[in-house]
């Protein structure tokens, strides 16, 4: 009698640990591209108790036969072994082969405290658990082009030369996790992605928060149209802004190829318009007239570092002092990995009009809720 054929091995469903979900803008924007970029990835998105009630509505606005491959954990990225049990823990190693590390204290206003413990703290977990995985593919490191803080001129695709001074803690901490993860590179395949600043959708204009860039549209929308602003320092210097969309696909896109273990790449947009540029765009498409003149860098830093007002105005002196920053980010390697993608940055002239449209219709919402509680007091009823 013929024996029968052995049974085929089960093949285990390969699943990516995807951290710093719902929190990080960018993560939340990660979780549905790597989804959509493979049909059979199950993403693991290792979440804090406090946010679990948040990450649970996210992924469920997404469509079912994506919702599915979602798992939600509750896990704590700075405590040992994730705060999970040690067969958790371990039974989770074995499951995952490719991690994306996107937890990251990014305000440049957080406490010295906060970011060492994320952004520090949480990197070295994050490592130990990927050398604890016994068929890791690759991990992603989402840092940040900003570790090169005040460093000038060209900055290349690879490590810093030499340790750069730092504008606030959040480049700091971030620039103490890169050091980490590329001290182990030669044990654990690593590829790190720097973004620059990040702005919204290119196509929605969707963000989390007005901060950076986002401070010149608000100001601009809430200013008479006769108001005409000085610009702050010469305005010289290059801007280097970057959609998220374009982030998370040419990021996904780039760690899918296996040229990119052991590299780094810039997200960045290679040809970025300078700040005064940047200033006369947002100002036409606000129906504002362009600058004039000129606010010295130093002058317009100094009046945030006002005793009271320096305690609420870390973002926009943050924001002052990357424009005084005359940088360029190398984008060679993300170029050529990218090349015949279809993968490009879009120019900032593009899609401008739908960030300002976006903050605007985000302000009328919130003009509108105020409106609407203000209506139900008991004072206004009454």
């Amino acid at each position: 009698m013929a024996s029968r054929p052995k049974p085929s091995p089960v093949k285990p469903p390969k699943k990516t640990l995807l951290t710093g979900f719902p929190e990080h803008f960018t993560a939340r924007r990660l979780l549905a591209e790597l989804l959509g970029a493979d049909s059979e990835e199950l993403v693991c998105c290792l979440v804090p108790e406090g946010s679990l009630e948040r990450a649970r509505a996210l992924a469920g606005q997404l469509a079912d036969e994506l919702r599915e491959r979602v798992q939600i954990l509750p896990g704590d990225i700075a405590a040992m072994d994730f705060g999970l049990s040690g067969r958790h823990y371990l039974e989770l190693a074995r499951q995952v082969h490719r991690i994306h590390h996107a937890a990251a204290a990014t305000h440049p206003g957080v406490h010295r405290q906060v970011a060492e413990r994320i952004n520090v703290n949480g990197t070295g977990e994050v490592l130990e658990f990927a050398e604890v995985t016994g068929r890791l593919e690759r991990l992603v490191l989402w840092s940040s082009a900003l570790v090169s803080g005040t460093h000038q001129g060209h900055i290349p695709e690879s490590e810093i030369a030499s340790p750069p001074s730092f504008r606030n803690v959040t480049e700091e901490t971030r620039f103490v996790a890169e050091t980490m993860a590329r001290d182990l590179m030669d044990r654990i395949p690593t590829t790190i992605l720097r973004p620059s600043i990040v702005v919204g959708d290119s196509k929605t204009g969707e963000i989390d928060r007005f901060d950076g860039p986002y401070l010149l549209v608000v100001l601009m929308l809430n200013s008479p149209l006769d108001l005409r602003l000085p610009l702050p320092g010469r305005g010289a210097n290059t801007l280097p802004l970057v959609p998220v969309d374009y982030v998370v696909e040419a990021g996904v896109r780039i760690v899918s190829d296996p040229r990119s273990v052991g590299r780094t790449y810039h997200l960045v947009d290679p040809r970025p318009l300078t700040a005064r540029r940047v200033f006369e765009i947002v100002a036409r498409v606000t129906g504002h007239d362009g600058p004039v003149g000129n606010l010295p860098t130093g002058i317009a830093t100094r009046l945030l570092r006002t005793p009271g007002l320096n305690r609420v105005s870390h973002v926009p002196r943050a924001f002052l002092e990357q424009l005084a920053t005359d940088v360029v980010y190398e984008s060679r390697n993300a170029e050529e990995i990218l090349q015949g993608t279809g993968i490009a940055c879009p120019p900032f002239e593009q899609y401008a009009q739908v960030l300002v449209d976006y903050v605007r219709s985000r302000q009328a919402e919130q003009n509108a809720e105020a409106k609407q509680e203000v209506a139900q007091t008991p004072e206004a009823a009454s």
